[in-house]
């Protein structure tokens, strides 16, 4: 059995409409995500990033090129691509008007789980994502964040090995979106192979095993977190806190030329490119005696998502 859950190989999109230039939202895409990873695909809107997932999902035909998951061709075998996946959309996708038991009850029984399966699967997902106190409330009466929690739950009721999540936490407030994570995490360790778009860059770095940014159809960087990470300018940033900020600390520092200087309150935020340059700042202003601490730290993978994306957009 091949440790491949999905491949992808020169996939196009085009959407041609009357009277409009066509549009190529996705460009000789080709990726593998292994069985029982987390993979990221990362992108500014317009990236094609949701145009892929349609396609992998059968939702959307490919102009050409081809895909495969579990094995299976999305074009020519669509039916036994659906059997291995399930998918969380964009768009919320809960009945309104039923309570959130009912609402897992309903997707249950579609997928043709039988009671006592979707009883305990209600009640293992209801734990797993904090939504007890939420089994007996309607659909409409819920927060937007707590119905796309019920959504991306109940896609976890079905056993498929591939999962599709879509901007899965969109909508949701810092403690909605903590337990959703987490519980994202859990069905990882199950075995499951997750495939996750999302623009909250921090969320990508830490979920994923792998990642790839894609920018106008394109993948422009891939690999483990770490490795994306690398991909960039390797950028510094040192966090210098003062008992009280000179002018001759400010002109100290700007004078070495770092590329960015920011001053909140008694903090000087300063980026540079070299190690060297950073030691060479802490130094300078060590020597002014008003140094309180300091900290030195890495690019995170939002930072080298931007330098990508903008240093692609300048060369095109």
């Amino acid at each position: 059995m091949s440790d491949i859950a999905i491949e992808v190989q020169d996939l196009v999109k085009i959407f041609r409409r009357k009277n409009h230039e066509p549009i190529e939202a996705v460009s000789g895409l080709s990726f593998r995500v292994l069985r029982g990873e987390i993979y990221g695909l990362l992108g500014p809107n317009g990236a094609g990033k949701t145009t892929t997932i349609k396609i992998l999902t059968t939702l959307l035909a490919p102009t050409s090129g081809a895909a495969r998951v579990m094995g299976h061709d999305v074009v020519a075998e669509p039916l036994a691509v659906r059997r291995q996946t399930c998918v969380v959309l964009q768009e919320n996708a809960i009945e309104l008007y039923l309570s959130v038991r009912n609402n897992f009850c309903t997707f249950g029984r579609f997928h043709g789980l039988r009671v006592q399966e979707i009883e305990r699967s209600l009640d293992r997902l209801s734990e797993l994502f904090g939504l007890r106190d939420y089994l007996n409330e309607k659909g409409m009466d819920l927060s937007g964040g707590l119905r796309r929690r019920v959504q991306v739950a109940k896609t976890f009721m079905v056993d498929k090995p591939v999962v599709f999540l879509d901007e899965a936490t969109t909508g949701m407030d810092a403690f909605n979106k903590r337990t959703t994570l987490e519980a994202i995490k859990e069905e990882s360790r199950k075995g499951r192979t997750i495939v996750l778009t999302t623009h909250l860059l921090e969320e990508a770095e830490e979920l994923c095993d792998s990642v790839a940014i894609m920018n106008h159809g394109t993948i422009i960087a891939r690999g483990s977190v770490e490795d994306v990470k690398s991909m960039g300018l390797r950028l510094l940033y040192l966090s210098l806190s003062l008992e009280r900020i000179s002018d001759d600390v400010v002109q100290a520092i700007r004078h070495r030329q770092p590329l960015n200087v920011e001053i909140k309150n008694n903090t000087v935020e300063v980026t540079v490119r070299e190690a060297a340059l950073a030691l060479d700042i802490l130094a300078a202003v060590r020597e002014t005696g008003h140094l309180r601490h300091f900290e030195i730290t890495s690019a995170s993978l939002e930072d080298v998502f931007v330098q990508l994306v903008d240093r692609e957009g300048s060369a095109g």
